[in-house]
């Protein structure tokens, strides 16, 4: 943008001067504007109305962003609200907090409820409840089959005219290759996405944590790579076979990365995910005394977690996702082998990418904020990732220095089991702003104490 054009655009917005929010100073990163540069962001009426230096604009509410990190509003793809049936788990309300909290302004939530999301009437009855109850913008995906069972697709046409954002048997793997690729197919109508759980499940029945050595020095039976690797090989397959699309959820193989990248190559049209704990943990760490570390797919080896990095790197894995999964303190509170799998993310996901891999020189900044912004709204085609003039104030600012000691007491989730709980991390979302209004939490009333 030139500076005559921005002149215009502060012209403009003078007039509604009164409803608008200034954020001055910061550093702006917004990857999809291919902006990385000290700047001002105006919002004007819960839009963003101009981008750039406005030394001489006086609005009624101000935020001082120096030394602050501003992107356009996290999303994150892949999160379990457990609504409906399992509201003692996670509800929209503590969960779209949790995710306020961690600075994301839009995610997607599961459907492995109970009942499973599988019918337009229960998305729609989820959008409304997002509405009714969620601080921030909050996604349904539908399930691909009738519930969840693999056997029968569910009536996905009519979700997608409901609002689901993508479909999913989340949780399990769609073991009959008939019924997906009937769905690939008939969702090319919709140019929709099947997100993945990739795990053949003879493979793994019974499995608490990766095959490997530290899974044999424990006792536990194992859930090998394989299982993910075969999964992801035929679902790349029908993909490309049939000119669907896949998105490879919560990707943690080495050669499942790889299985990507070659199809990548090829023109398949694939896309993948990966966690923060898939980037920066291993099966090392896996405690039997506490099932904090239980989820699936399994902390992978130290092989599997440099060939994600990889991924995300050359572009072969897209976006970083949670996998936020938090239970009832009670279900984790047990021996690890039946503890269910899974664990809160939302409030410590972007301070372990910014301790383990910024600030480490592995991952530069407006990488990551690519991969967690305007990656995902492309793949879902959603309204959000990005700082253009007009689009929704959907806005994150993070302090990329601020050091904090991660306690469970302060989760605004419901789930308490974290295996990041104690560790202290440098970097944090300080204010989430949805549609031009800033979110309070507890760190944003600490770390900016006031909007001027």
């Amino acid at each position: 943008m030139n500076r005559t054009d921005h002149d215009l655009q502060v012209e403009q917005v003078k007039s509604a001067i009164s409803n608008s929010l200034l954020i001055r100073g910061g550093h702006v990163i917004d990857p999809a504007n291919d902006i990385d540069k000290i700047a001002d962001v105006l919002i004007v009426d819960g839009k963003i109305a101009a981008v750039g230096e406005m030394d001489n604009l006086e609005t009624h509410d101000e935020i001082d962003a120096t030394n602050l990190i501003v992107t356009p509003g996290l999303i994150d793809m892949h999160v379990h609200f457990r609504e409906p049936g399992q509201e003692a788990k996670e509800d929209f309300k503590s969960g779209s907090m949790a995710a306020a909290a961690g600075g994301f302004t839009r995610v997607a939530t599961m459907p492995n409820t109970s009942p499973v999301v599988d019918t337009s009437a229960l998305v729609k009855a989820m959008k409304k409840r997002a509405e009714e109850v969620g601080i921030i913008n909050i996604e349904i995906i539908g399930a691909l089959t009738k519930g969840q069972k693999g056997l029968e697709l569910a009536e996905v046409g009519d979700m997608v005219e409901a609002g689901a954002a993508a479909f999913s048997d989340d949780g399990h793997f769609d073991s009959n290759a008939r019924v997906f690729l009937n769905a690939l197919d008939y969702l090319q109508t919709f140019n929709k996405v099947i997100i993945c759980h990739e795990e053949e499940t003879t493979l793994c029945d019974g499995g608490v944590m990766n095959e490997g050595t530290r899974s044999a020095i424990l006792g536990f039976k194992g859930r090998p790579t394989v299982a993910e690797d075969i999964a992801v090989a035929r679902d790349v397959l029908l993909a490309e076979y049939t000119g669907g699309r896949v998105h490879i959820a919560h990707i943690s193989s080495a050669r499942a990365v790889d299985i990507v990248r070659q199809a990548k190559k090829r023109g398949v049209k694939v896309t993948a995910e990966v966690t923060p704990q898939h980037l920066t943990m291993t099966d090392d760490l896996v405690d039997p005394a506490d099932s904090s570390t239980k989820i699936n797919p399994p902390l992978r080896s130290k092989k599997d977690i440099v060939a994600c990095l990889e991924g995300l790197l050359d572009g072969t894995i897209d976006i970083i996702v949670t996998d936020h999964s938090p239970h009832a303190p009670e279900e984790k509170d047990r021996e690890y082998i039946y503890a269910p799998s899974g664990f809160p993310g939302l409030e410590t996901s972007l301070g372990v990418l910014l301790t383990d891999l910024y600030h480490t020189g592995k991952v530069d900044l407006k990488t990551l904020i690519a991969k967690m912004t305007i990656e995902p709204a492309k793949i879902f085609d959603l309204d959000g990732g990005s700082l253009t003039v007009e689009h929704n104030a959907d806005i994150t600012i993070i302090d990329p220095n601020l050091e904090w000691t991660v306690d469970d007491k302060e989760f605004y989730t419901r789930g308490s089991h974290s295996p990041f709980v104690g560790r202290k991390l440098k970097g944090r979302a300080v204010a989430t702003i949805v549609n031009g209004r800033l979110i309070e939490t507890n760190q944003t009333k600490i770390a900016l104490n006031q909007v001027q």
